[in-house]
Formats: C-alpha cells, sequence, structure tokens
C-alpha cells in the first residue's frame, strides 16, 4: 500500500517501492483494493523480497521506511549508498478482524494512517529533504504516528 501512495502521491517526485523479508507470493487482496482506489495500476502490484532491491542493477533508494510492526525487530539489509531510514509503526492489517468486512475495514484505516504520514514526507521542500535534515525529519514525523 505504502507503494502505491507514494508513487502516486509523489506524483513524479518520489517513487515508492514496497518489499518484505517474508512476501507471500501475492499481494493482498484487501490492499490491492486500497492501492487500485488510489489510481495505482494492477501491473505494478506483486509481492517482493527486499533482496531484490539490494542487488547491483536495483533501484537506488533515499528512504528506507518500515511500516509494519513486525518489521520493526528485524534486521534489514545494508542498503547501497546507506540511504536515510526509519520505521513508521503500524498494525499489520491481515491480522486484524475476524471476517472479510472487518479486515477490509483494517487495510481501509491503516492505508489512510500511511497515507497521512507519506503525505507529510512529500511535502518537504528540498532543503528539508537534503541531509543530515532528512533523518530528523523522518524521526519527528514518526512521532505523529498513533499507537
Amino acid at each position: 500500500m505504502a507503494e502505491a501512495i507514494m508513487t502516486v502521491f509523489g506524483e513524479g517526485r518520489f517513487k515508492g517501492f514496497s518489499a518484505g523479508s517474508f512476501p507471500s507470493g501475492r499481494p493482498n487482496p484487501f490492499a490491492v483494493e486500497q492501492a487500485l482506489a488510489v489510481g495505482y495500476t494492477l501491473e505494478n502490484m506483486r509481492s517482493k523480497s527486499w533482496d531484490e532491491f539490494s542487488v547491483k542493477g536495483a533501484p537506488q533508494m533515499h528512504i528506507i521506511i518500515t511500516v509494519c510492526d513486525d518489521a520493526a525487530e528485524e534486521v534489514c539489509p545494508v542498503w547501497p549508498g546507506h540511504p536515510a531510514a526509519t520505521h513508521w509503526g503500524f498494525a499489520d492489517p491481515s491480522k486484524q478482524g475476524s471476517n472479510d468486512a472487518e479486515r477490509r475495514e483494517a487495510f481501509g484505516k491503516t492505508f489512510a494512517a500511511i497515507k497521512a504520514q507519506i503525505m507529510l514526507l512529500v511535502g518537504l521542500d528540498a532543503a528539508q529533504l537534503a541531509a543530515p535534515n532528512l533523518n530528523a525529519q523522518l524521526a519527528a514525523m514518526a512521532k505523529h504516528i498513533a499507537p
């Protein structure tokens, strides 16, 4: 979902790439619904391992943001170029609810929360995005996430 939000609302200034340590092989259908609702295309959605972004020839990452609470304790790869990094902790919506309606609602709420954070990021000007300011900006944004 974060990839879709960053790419759509980054309006060419930012491009999102989403990946995880243990990809399931296919995107969650409720996440797909949320991404499609903001105009992200289905062709761009697939379950990816973060390993594919740490090899030669991969897109260069400038910012790494982990968004799932489950990822907070994981050891992330060493990224080429040493991009800025932060953790914005959100509960995993796929582990919420006991039926499809409740899970869909959980994905909607998580999508909205991630979007609010990303909108703060894409609203930063060039000076705020420049190192060393970027790490401070990302840390300040993390404080706005409701538990």
